[in-house]
């Protein structure tokens, strides 16, 4: 698993001793066409790296349908709350296409995480990059949706 993860965005670079950590937390999945893979306010256990297929990510206000913010593609990274208490999603997450991507534990990382601050340190930065953009991302769809 570690040369797959090697070969991710989100891992380039980052050193192969954490890429060996990392594997005891990875898992493939597959996801169906139109599968709810996480809903917004549910427990963020995992988060996930989209391999080959689309999520759609969903924010929903009451009386109105969802609105797609964002939609993620291969090498993109599904979930950033995983890593913040209280681990509850900010946005729900659907597969378009069959979707494949490696799932990796939040809390198998939080715990590798806090043994090792300066892999730690490394999982802060390339995560807020990855919130950077998506409240961007947000901030501009909602733009688009009220026509402001």
């Amino acid at each position: 698993m570690a040369p797959i993860l090697a070969e991710l965005p989100i891992f380039e670079g980052l050193d192969k001793r954490y890429l060996e950590l990392l594997t005891g937390c990875a898992a493939n999945t597959v996801f169906k066409d139109g599968t709810v893979i996480f809903r917004e306010g549910d427990e963020a256990k995992q988060f996930f790296v989209v391999r080959d297929g689309l999520v759609a990510l969903e924010i929903r206000a009451p009386g109105r349908p969802p609105v797609t913010i964002q939609t993620v593609e291969a090498g993109d990274i599904v979930g950033w709350s995983w890593l913040f208490a209280p681990h509850r999603w900010h946005f729900s997450g659907c597969a378009i296409g069959t979707t494949r991507a490696i799932a990796l534990d939040g809390e198998c990382l939080r715990g590798k995480c806090e043994a090792d601050h300066d892999l730690g340190y490394e999982f802060l930065k390339r995560f807020s990059l990855i919130m950077i953009r998506r409240l961007e991302a947000t901030r501009l769809q909602l733009l688009d949706v009220y026509g402001k």
